[in-house]
């Protein structure tokens, strides 16, 4: 981002502040902006606070296509502040909060044999082993481990996303979890008492941040409560899969 482009007075001020701490326009950011201009008056000036750089070059861009004037950046101690007025909204703004709601991810899993399959969603792509195993070494990861690991890295980012909103650095975060299948035996086809899936999963997050242990506990609880997968875990989806001979 050039220094000089589109930089803000340092008179330039207002009431009206969203937090985005380090998340970008592409994570999430333009829809806390959304919300946020939708309880600024029209004329009024939003200040939207981001340490990701990226911003920079990306916020103009939205302030163009949704009509609310870019007002330019200026740096804090810690983040950037970029100034929008609020003034016009397209259609296509107006829709946002339903297309985020209604989005759904995809994902294809090609099986060609043996105990593996690999799973392909947008530009990347992984291998998966047994979904349950007990060897001491795989090829792969079971199914069952990546939940864990899906778990443990949704719970990782997301602390260190709200952790940035409230100015928390955090220099290093750890997390480890296990988990115990309710009864395996349901999968491998000896028993049909209970359930294959997880019936509890516990674990330790290990973090140092510069902020008082009780700061970091809230941060914590608020991660843990609006983790897509720990609702997953705790809010089972209804299931509607079905089979077709090809």
């Amino acid at each position: 981002m050039d220094e000089n482009a589109h930089r803000a007075p340092d008179s330039l001020s207002t009431p009206h502040i969203c937090e985005g701490g380090n998340l970008d326009c592409g994570s999430g950011l333009l829809l806390l902006i959304r919300r946020a201009m939708n309880q600024v008056p029209t004329g009024e000036v939003l200040e939207i606070r981001s340490t990701e750089i990226s911003v920079g070059e990306d916020l103009p861009a939205w302030c163009r296509m949704t009509r609310n004037p870019y007002l330019g950046w200026r740096p804090a101690e810690d983040h950037n502040k970029y100034f929008v007025r609020r003034g016009g909204e397209t259609a296509a703004e107006s829709d946002a909060d339903d297309k985020a709601r209604n989005h759904r991810w995809q994902t294809r899993v090609h099986w060609s044999g043996g105990m593996q399959a690999r799973v392909f969603c947008r530009n990347h792509s992984w291998t998966v082993g047994q979904p349950a195993s007990f060897d001491i070494k795989d090829d792969a990861p079971s199914a069952v481990e990546y939940i864990l690991g899906a778990l443990a890295a949704c719970l990782a980012i997301g602390f260190q996303i709200r952790a940035s909103q409230q100015g928390v650095r955090v220099d290093e975060l750890e997390i480890s979890l296990n988990g115990r299948i309710d009864n395996i035996f349901v999968f491998i086809g000896g028993d049909s008492g209970g359930h294959s899936g997880f019936s509890q999963i516990s674990g330790s997050a290990y973090v140092q941040a510069d902020a008082p242990e009780e700061s970091l506990k809230e941060i914590w609880e608020a991660t843990l409560k609006a983790s897509p997968v720990a609702n997953t875990l705790l809010h089972p989806a209804s299931l509607d899969i079905s089979i077709r001979a090809v």
